[in-house]
């Protein structure tokens, strides 16, 4: 019976890690092409999040899961041209200070419009309770949450390495200038990265939106285990990412299961260790900042 329930908090990592990979990979997207710590990006996965619930009782739950993402991935052309594109040639310490400041806004803009108080947000009856294969029981949900999000991490790897679009991004990342010689602006592409970082920040919002209390402070608490991940995964790794959440979601999770109350600290001892072996991450690369 053990054994079961161990196999069964691995997959609940696996969802976990999922989503913490939503958060993570946009973080990361953001940070390989315009060499910019966003630290506002949790601020868009909570928006996403309060979107939803804002759309829910409308559109229902499938309308308000696509259409809040996009509606927060429209603002990160705003954020992109009117906040990052003045900082891609200076200190970057200017950025993180803008960021930081952007984020703090950002959770008041969200008490004043929704209150402080947490909001609720229910799943549709199909896809409520659990499921059984053999001795195992899963959630409904959270299976189908790691089915999405298996099927996002698709479409981003076929986007990025099997379209003109992609093969820019990747140029971009590895030799902006060599980019730049042959007459290509990184512009278009990055505001296009902006979009879908900081859509797929929002989507994870949304996503965990029923499972999870939606309130304001939920962008800046998600956003330091989005920072765990891209750093065991290593900066600029895309690979290195998905393997650094799905491992900290299964580390958690595992946790879980023998020792409940060192849960969130197993993530840290996770990354100490990956950081004392390498440095630079799993599957760290070296990164050139982005020249508009």
């Amino acid at each position: 019976m053990q054994i079961v329930f161990l196999l069964e908090q691995v997959v609940n990592g696996l969802v976990l890690g999922g989503y913490y990979l939503l958060i993570a990979l946009g973080l990361s997207l953001i940070f390989s092409v315009g060499g910019i710590v966003n630290l506002s990006h949790g601020a868009f996965y909570a928006l996403g999040a309060y979107v939803f619930v804002q759309l829910v009782g409308t559109l229902g739950f499938a309308g308000a899961v696509v259409i809040s993402p996009l509606l927060v991935a429209l603002l990160g052309i705003l954020f992109e041209r009117f906040v990052l594109r003045q900082f891609y040639r200076k200190d970057p310490i200017l950025s993180l200070l803008v960021t930081f400041g952007l984020a703090l806004v950002a959770e008041q803009a969200i008490r004043m419009i929704w209150g402080s108080a947490p909001l609720p947000a229910t799943l549709p009856q199909e896809i409520r309770g659990s499921v059984i294969f053999g001795s195992f029981l899963f959630s409904k949900y959270r299976l189908l949450m790691l089915l999405v999000i298996a099927c996002i991490l698709a479409g981003i790897w076929l986007l990025l390495n099997r379209t003109s679009f992609g093969r820019v991004v990747r140029a971009g990342i590895q030799d902006p200038d060599m980019v730049a010689a042959l007459g290509i602006r990184l512009q278009p592409y990055m505001t296009a990265v902006v979009m879908l970082g900081v859509g797929l920040a929002a989507l994870g919002g949304a996503m965990v939106a029923p499972i999870t209390t939606v309130h304001p402070a939920m962008g800046a608490e998600i956003l330091t285990i989005a920072f765990v991940v891209v750093i065991i995964g290593g900066l600029g790794s895309f690979w290195g990412v998905v393997a650094a959440a799905m491992l900290v979601g299964v580390v958690r999770g595992v946790t879980v299961f023998f020792l409940p109350a060192a849960s969130e600290a197993s993530m840290y001892v996770l990354m100490f260790l990956v950081l004392l072996l390498r440095p630079r991450g799993l599957l760290g690369e070296s990164i050139q900042k982005f020249e508009s």
